[in-house]
């Protein structure tokens, strides 16, 4: 099962820009999307223009129009669909998890988005109470053996390696102390196994977002801030994983790029807890 996750920046600004054609080659089982910024009713176009308009979606549209926007869509039928976690953060389009059957058992995908802070201001408290809200949820999955994957955008840089500069990110939101630590709590005992850190190895990168302004892009001076979180059980059948960034930078769609990871289902039983 192929899981792609993108971070599509507007959905309707990224069709326009090619989104529709990468998805033909690209191939998805499952597809998470985050700033979707549109209605079902739009939604539901671009990817009817993409061949996927029989494909189940789970679609939950951010409070204020042209914000935020989060989707789980799938190959797969969903069983059960979560908008928010435990009752909060339902209205705001930043997580929805949908129950999926595949070939290898029940499994469980979360489109997420955590948007950026800014230091010693109400959002990023805001956003520290939705970061400890996350990790009621996995605590929670990991507890139960889930076979899950949360996926997304967390506009958080884990480590050094994680964002071209470090150095001069240190004081700011998305590279915070405070923030690398939710990321340490959650890979504790690999719980939780960030997928593509584990198959690229130690090496600078691969960034997922790149500003749209300068040379940013032709420099490869981005953030790896896009993630799939495979719960314990799911993280050891992920076969393949990499970034599909663009050849260049007017191939760009979005100023993210896709987090691509091949999972092999059929092993999930082997993994299955005693």
């Amino acid at each position: 099962m192929r899981v792609i996750t993108a971070n599509v920046n507007g959905i309707r600004a990224a069709a326009r820009r090619g989104m529709v054609q990468w998805l033909a080659l690209a191939r998805p089982d499952v597809l998470t999307l985050q700033e979707v910024r549109a209605d079902d009713v739009e939604l539901g176009k671009v990817l009817a223009d993409a061949g996927l308009a029989h494909w189940s979606v789970a679609h939950t549209e951010g409070g204020a129009k042209g914000r935020a926007g989060v989707a789980v869509v799938s190959r797969d039928p969903h069983t059960a669909v979560r908008v928010g976690i435990d009752g909060e953060f339902g209205d705001e389009g930043r997580w929805v998890e949908a129950d999926l059957v595949t070939e290898g058992g029940p499994l469980t995908v979360v489109s997420a988005y955590v948007h950026t802070g800014e230091a010693d201001t109400e959002r990023q408290v805001v956003k520290y109470a939705f970061l400890d809200a996350i990790t009621r949820r996995l605590d929670r999955a990991a507890a139960d053996s889930a076979a899950m994957v949360v996926t997304g955008d967390l506009n958080i840089a884990h480590r050094e390696a994680d964002l071209k500069n470090w150095k001069g990110n240190l004081r700011k939101s998305g590279f915070l102390p405070e923030e690398r630590a939710y990321l340490d709590r959650w890979f504790e005992d690999d719980a939780w196994v960030d997928v593509q850190r584990r198959h690229a190895g130690d090496v600078a990168g691969p960034y997922s977002w790149w500003s749209w302004r300068g040379k940013a892009f032709d420099n490869d001076a981005g953030w790896r801030i896009d993630y799939q979180l495979a719960s314990r059980r799911l993280s050891a059948t992920a076969r393949h994983a990499y970034v599909d960034r663009a050849p260049t930078y007017a191939e760009r769609w979005s100023d993210h790029a896709p987090v691509v990871v091949d999972y092999d289902l059929t092993a999930l039983e082997r993994h299955a807890p005693a």
